[in-house]
Order: C-alpha cells, then structure tokens, then sequence
C-alpha cells in the first residue's frame, strides 16, 4: 500500500495519536483544576516523612546555619526533584527556592498550628510546624511523591469524574472518525441502491470525488461504472430500436415477393430479391451478434504482438481487387515491420470495415491512401483516406454509432448498412487504442486509429 498523505492509513494513524494526545490533556487538565485531597489514611505516614526530612533540616541548620540547611534542602531536590523550604514561625523563609509556592499553606500553618496538606499536578505537599532545640519554632514545606492511589486522593469522585472525561474526549473523537469515514460509504450505499432501482443517471456525490484518499478514488471509480452502465443501457435499447426499425424494410420487400411468387407473375425476380434481402438479413444478424459480444466483452481478449504491415497489406490486396471494380485504387505506405499488441483476428476485422468502407464512397477514378507507421514510443497510426464528399461536422462523432447513417451519399442504397465503423470503434476501444474521423483538404473523410505498440514495434 502506498502511504501518502491522502491515504486512510495516515489518515486514522493521525487521528488515533491525536485522540490519545486530546485524552492525555483532558485528564491533565482534571489534576489540575479538579479538587485534591489525601485520604486521613495517609495523612500519619506524609507527616512522618515530611517530619524525618524537616528535622534533619534544622539540625543543619542549628549546626551550620542557614547555608548548611540550604545546602541540605538543595541536595534533597537534587535528588527527589521535589521541592522544600524551611521558614521561621513568622513565615519568612530561611532554606530552600521557589518557596513561594508554599505561601498559603504557610499561612494556614501558621495561624492554626496544624498541619496542611494539598495534592496538585499529582503531587503530596505537607506542611507543618517543627520545634527547634533552643525552644525557637520552624515551619517546613515539601512535596512528596503520592503514588497513584494518592495522587487520585482515592476519591471515587475524582477517578469516576477523570475515567467520563477520557472516554467522553476519546469517544467525540472517534465519533468523528466514524462519520468521517462512513458518512462516504453511507452515501454511495445509497448511490447504488438508487442505480439498482433504474436511476441510470445516479452519481456519487461531487464532494467524495474531490477527497484525495481510497474513498474518494472509490467515489470516482462508482462514476466510470454508472456511467458505463448507463452507455451500455442506453445503447442497448438505441440498438433494440434500430433493428426493429432497420429489419422493417427487408421484410417488407420478403412478404412482397413473396405475394407475387405466390401469383407467379414476376418469374425469377421476387426470389432474386428474396434472396438478396436474405443476405442482407443474415449479414446484419452476424454484425449485430460481434456488437452485442464486444459490447460485454466479459472473456479478456487474447493479446499478442501483431506486424500491423503484414495485416494491411493483405487486407489492401484484398479490398483493392474489388475496387477495380469502381476504378479505385488502394495506395499504402508503411514501413516493412510495424508492431503493435492486440488480437490478430479481431484488428484485421475493424481495419477491413474501415477500408471498405473508404472504398465504397470514395470518388469513382480516385484512391483510398492507406499510411501506417510509429506515432510515438508507445503508440502506432494507423490513418486511411478516402476521396469522397466527407461527413457533416456534426456526424463525424455519431457515425461509429450502430445504423448511424449520413442522410445524403453514405444511405442504405450505397450498400451499407451502418455497422462496420461501430465494429471498428468497439475492437479499437477493447483494445486500449483510440479512433477518430475528420474531413480531409481536399474532400474526404480521414479515419485515424492508434493503437498500443508491441516491443518490437520498429522500422526494419
């Protein structure tokens, strides 16, 4: 999987730390602004050890001065980290920094001559009174490590209050996630259901195509298949309604020559042309049958390399003996090898749709040019001109369509009937390549295909 910053995976990596970060700074925020207290369990043995430090204080002090019990105190922060201070029974401070932190428990000692006791930042603080030797009190304030159970002041309160923050900040957070990443799914959810019920037009929404992650690749590959989906269909009951509209006149003609077989007044002609609108009839079904398969397509078509200039030539050979027949000739040019990858078979039938095509309305006494060679490193060209009157500019795209005829030269009496270039136009696309048709100066109508070429494709 490719990590990026539009991944899921970054995505909820993010957000778990950043849950786990915003839960850390509640429950920090509950120590502090949240009552503390130090259950009366504790309180004899907090004293005892604030006591056992607090002598040995005075005694420096009573030995070496106020220097000596500085020196002392500032060894017992060096190594507890916590802090200490020594003070006179009026509250002045004698040994110790940051005594400033102790002032209101100072205070209190002071007037009720008992001892404080205060938990803040997860930490005991005891203060209280110590006689000195010559009979002189001192007041001495320290911090003490509590313990867990301490530090929670084993008040059920406090713990109950700090375990609803963390879940309730933990909970928000991931509620978000949640919607974040399902309020997506929700909505192609009901996308599809809305597809399957027959809305054909149905997108996902505009805002899931734009996000940069797996869910908004998701939201865009829902769209191609919708949209294909609606193509399929769509062709699908155009293709229905053109063959019943095309089988109409074939068989038409069929009951007629049949009435006047059935009279037999006409002799041969009605079979004659019974036989010719069979023809015609069974050519149309074959064509119609290659749409209908290349349109599901559901079997991967087999892909080989396939020398592009051997295919069209035989094709050109082919189609340029029939097309003496209209005094056209067939002109190629193409390099002795061309390569490109694809189906041999299925290529030579969407190039021979196109050339005769090119051949049938051509100008009489003009040519069809067929060029083929590398269009860049990855593609072929492939470009077939005829002489002809060309396509109206607004025909040159439907004219790949099935039935798709021009009204005027390209109609149903010039022989055609409508599927070759829509054969074309499916191989082409199955195949990864494009196909495009323009008119040429001077008049003609000039169909480019290119399609992907083979390792080999080179000029020999």
């Amino acid at each position: 999987m490719k990590l990026t910053m539009q991944s899921l995976f970054l995505k909820i990596f993010f957000w778990f730390w950043a849950t786990a970060f915003a839960t850390g700074i509640a429950v920090v925020i509950t120590f502090i602004l949240g009552p503390g207290g130090v259950p009366s369990r504790w309180h004899s043995s907090l004293i005892d050890t604030a006591r056992s430090s607090g002598r040995i204080a005075l005694a420096e002090l009573e030995r070496g001065g106020a220097p000596a019990a500085s020196s002392y105190i500032e060894s017992l922060e060096r190594d507890s980290q916590l802090r200490a201070c020594l003070f006179d029974v009026n509250g002045n401070p004698i040994a110790g920094k940051g005594c400033q932190t102790f002032a209101d428990m100072r205070s209190r000692v002071a007037t009720t001559r008992s001892p404080e006791f205060a938990v803040k930042y997860g930490l005991v603080r005891v203060a209280q009174i110590l006689p000195g030797s010559g009979g002189r009190d001192y007041i001495f304030a320290t911090e003490l490590p509590a313990g867990p159970r301490a530090a929670f002041g084993m008040d059920r309160a406090a713990v109950l209050l700090r375990l609803a923050v963390a879940l309730s900040v933990s909970g928000f957070i991931c509620y978000l996630l949640t919607l974040y990443i399902t309020g997506p799914i929700l909505r192609l959810r009901q996308a599809a259901q809305q597809l399957a019920g027959g809305m054909l037009s149905t997108r996902a929404a505009a805002s899931i195509e734009r996000r940069g992650d797996e869910l908004g690749a998701l939201g865009r590959d829902f769209n191609t298949m919708a949209a294909r989906i609606e193509e399929l269909i769509s062709r699908q009951r155009q293709l229905i309604f053109d063959i019943s509209h095309e089988l109409r006149s074939p068989l038409a003609r069929l009951n007629v020559a049949l009435d006047l077989a059935r009279e037999g007044k006409a002799g041969d002609l009605p079979f004659n042309h019974m036989e010719s609108d069979l023809v015609r009839l069974n050519e149309m079904i074959g064509r119609l049958l290659t749409i209908a398969r290349l349109d599901t397509a559901a079997v991967p078509v087999e892909m080989t390399s396939v020398n592009l200039t051997d295919l069209v030539r035989q094709i050109v050979d082919d189609a340029g003996f029939e097309a003496q027949k209209r005094n056209v000739a067939v002109i190629m040019a193409a390099p002795e090898y061309c390569y490109a990858r694809g189906n041999a078979e299925l290529v030579h039938s969407a190039i021979e749709n196109i050339v005769r095509n090119a051949i049938r309305y051509t100008e009489a006494a003009t040519s069809v040019d067929v060029s083929l060679g590398p269009d860049d490193k990855s593609n072929v060209l492939l470009v077939i001109r005829d002489h002809g009157k060309g396509v109206p500019g607004n025909d040159l795209e439907r004219i790949f369509q099935p039935f798709y005829r021009v009204a005027e030269a390209r109609d149903r009496e010039s022989g055609g009937i409508g599927l070759g270039l829509a054969i074309a136009d499916r191989v082409i696309r199955i195949h990864g390549g494009t196909i495009r048709a323009e008119n040429a100066h001077p008049p003609g109508l000039k169909i480019s295909i290119k399609l992907p070429a083979a390792e080999l494709t080179s000029a020999r």
